[in-house]
């Protein structure tokens, strides 16, 4: 297999076009066209990454070349030669979409830097691209488990409010989530290529974090031995996160208020007004409202943050997501530490639903860690569970409305699958990880079989 990369040479004058091969052909798998014609024909049936090509040729020239060439699904990346060079010819090639201009007579060691610095650029943007990929999966929507209808309704804010300029207050109890549905906000916004910088409020001390926010001059106060940029000139022309905003001081309320209202600030011990292009996403998993009423969180400042709210529900309020997180926990952490774990059994996934989860989403991503990390077997089960959710007993955390039992928990999951499944049992029995018979030994159990299918089986009596 040859991995050397791949070169189209396109130029009418051999003896130009075969010295350039011979010059080449060591290190680049060398492909040769006399036209553009040639080459267009090359490049649709061969792979192609760096085109050099002549600017003057017959027929087609070499900037209408370029502009078919980049227009090509393979991108490739094109430098054109002539030796007619003008500040004219240079430009309308780069505005025809080339890398570089080189004139003729070429400098061979001149051409080589600018093909390898070429191939280089393209590299990093292949890898810029996987990153934002990457990134995209993690902390797009696709990073928010739920089907419930509430997150259905969260799914939808979400594409509304994105691509707006509004400031988001998402609000929500510890562990539901609230940093990814703010990373899915900036994902989501023509503001994605720019910086998103995570500022969590109650983990800095109120002395540091207004340095932390707006930045400090050199000699602004002991310790300040040099200029430091904050989190607002940091995340210009991006999204900038306030996790935990209640936390905030009063006296940097006032300044984050004017940040908001006039977007300009000045750094600790400066007197330069600075400007800041910023979308303020903040987050709180206190009642931010009841908070401004109590005098305990500017009202101004309260009613700036609060234009658009998200309110992320805890799990116990939307426990038909259970199964799927902990299925996509299963499967994460099962591939982090290469263990072969196919599924859960449906005796605990009964008893994950059942628990009211009050470290919600973070708490169960912590418990199927540990199951899969302990568990010996190919599917994990009840006696995985850690010995708080194995006893069946959740209804001591849990809230009036949520199932008091395994036994209602294990009900409500066998009758949403087989709705999710349209009754077809055989479908809800693999979903569920258990047998036909198993799933029909547990409707009889639970009296969920249907009435007509009881008296069959027990037969007509005289």
């Amino acid at each position: 297999m040859n991995n050397k990369p791949s070169v189209l040479i396109v130029e009418d004058e051999k003896n130009t076009r075969e010295g350039l091969e011979r010059a080449l052909n060591r290190s680049y798998q060398v492909h040769l066209a006399e036209d553009a014609e040639r080459a267009l024909k090359i490049l649709s049936e061969k792979p192609v990454e760096i085109i050099l090509t002549d600017l003057r040729m017959p027929g087609m020239d070499g900037l209408t070349l370029v502009r078919r060439a980049v227009a090509h699904e393979s991108q490739p990346i094109c430098i054109v030669l002539t030796a007619y060079g003008s500040i004219e010819s240079a430009v309308e090639a780069m505005k025809a979409g080339a890398y570089e201009f080189l004139t003729k007579p070429v400098n061979l060691d001149q051409l080589e830097i600018v093909i390898q610095r070429a191939l280089r650029s393209r590299r990093l943007e292949s890898e810029n691209r996987d990153l934002r990929t990457q990134l995209d999966e993690r902390f797009g929507l696709e990073a928010i488990i739920g089907k419930t209808p509430v997150m259905e309704e969260l799914f939808e804010l979400i594409r509304q409010v994105a691509p707006s300029r509004t400031t988001v207050l998402i609000q929500g109890e510890s562990g539901t989530g609230k940093e990814l549905v703010a990373h899915a906000i900036h994902n989501l916004s023509p503001r994605s290529r720019g910086p998103f910088i995570a500022v969590h409020c109650a983990a800095l001390p109120h002395n540091l974090l207004e340095s932390e926010l707006f930045g400090h001059e050199k000699g602004a106060f002991t310790g300040a031995v040099e200029r430091r940029r904050g989190r607002f000139e940091l995340a210009d022309g991006g999204t900038l996160f306030l996790d935990e905003i209640s936390e905030i001081d009063p006296a940097i309320q006032v300044k984050l208020l004017r940040v908001l209202e006039e977007r300009k600030f000045e750094r600790v011990g400066g007197q330069e007004t600075l400007e800041a292009d910023i979308r303020l996403v903040a987050a709180t998993n206190s009642n931010l409202e009841k908070l401004a009423q109590e005098g305990k969180f500017r009202s101004d400042l309260f009613y700036r943050l609060n234009v658009v709210t998200v309110n992320l529900p805890p799990l116990r309020e939307r426990r038909d997501d259970t199964p799927l997180l902990a299925r996509y926990f299963l499967k994460e952490f099962a591939a982090e530490n290469d263990k072969k774990i196919e599924d859960i059994s449906a005796d605990a996934l009964a008893a994950l639903v059942a628990y009211s989860w009050p470290g919600n989403v973070r708490e169960l991503k912590n418990v199927m860690e540990r199951m899969v990390v302990l568990s010996r077997g190919a599917k994990l089960s009840l006696r995985d569970l850690p010995p708080a959710l194995r006893s069946g007993n959740p209804a001591a955390h849990s809230p009036a409305n949520a199932p008091a039992s395994l036994r209602e928990a294990g009900q409500r999951l066998i009758l949403d699958t087989l709705q999710s499944c349209s009754g077809n049992r055989t479908l809800a029995a693999k979903k569920l990880g258990i047998s036909r018979r198993t799933l029909h030994r547990k409707l009889r159990e639970y009296g969920m079989e249907p009435k007509q299918k009881r008296q069959a089986k027990s037969g007509s009596q005289p």
